[in-house]
């Protein structure tokens, strides 16, 4: 069977519906305007998570930075952690499963397939959600770009997946929804790539492409 290779946030768990809400209700506490709040700090924290997969800077800085952002002001650290805890806590609440992510672990492990997870986050956040989602019986490997000097789409990090899978990169389906970092990263690192696009958003052809779950198994079980 096919070894599969998951991606976690907008994969599995759904950590994106968390942080809307979250953003509103802290921004509101801190007297924001709420106007475009969701869309602003997506924009941080794409900008600035991007630089903490770079190595730019740390976990805890990337933090920092959207704070300091959002408000746009200088803050020292300390503060910049006070306030970010404000929306940390409402933001974990939040995380829930997808509704297809757990059937198709069933069959999947039913059917004898190794799987692992490949994910662009800090270690212990990670495993926050694994665990509180009961999910680490599933896998195989876990392996966060934390661990590692690089992040997706950076080949070594595929290769690093593959090497605590036991297989070689080509033996592996990535799947995930990302097109650059899981999908072509994917491809790029000699992997077989499903992209997993739940808004039915994409129209290349260049690609394998599921909307749910469900349809994983049709290919791989």
């Amino acid at each position: 069977m096919t070894p599969i290779l998951f991606d976690l946030d907008a994969t599995l768990i759904d950590q994106a519906s968390a942080s809307a809400p979250a953003v509103r209700e802290w921004g509101a506490e801190l007297g924001l305007p709420t106007d475009a709040i969701v869309e602003r700090w997506a924009a941080l924290s794409s900008r600035h998570y991007a630089r903490y997969q770079a190595r730019e800077i740390s976990f805890q800085g990337q933090r920092r930075e959207r704070v300091r952002g959002l408000l746009e002001r200088e803050l020292e650290d300390d503060e910049a952690d006070e306030l970010f805890a404000g929306y940390l806590w409402r933001y974990e609440a939040g995380w829930a499963l997808y509704a297809d992510a757990v059937p198709c672990l069933d069959r999947l492990k039913d059917a004898g397939v190794a799987l692992g997870v490949l994910t662009n986050g800090d270690r212990t956040q990670q495993m926050q959600k694994i665990d509180r989602f009961g999910l680490a019986p599933y896998f195989d490997a876990i392996v966060c770009s934390s661990d590692l000097p690089y992040g997706k789409p950076h080949p070594g990090a595929f290769e690093a997946a593959a090497s605590a899978l036991g297989r070689a990169a080509a033996d592996i389906v990535m799947v995930g929804d990302s097109i650059e970092n899981d999908a072509h990263g994917a491809l790029k690192a000699g992997m077989r790539a499903v992209l997993l696009d739940r808004d039915d958003a994409y129209t290349g052809d260049d690609l394998t492409r599921i909307t749910t779950l469900d349809e994983l198994t049709h290919f791989y079980s």
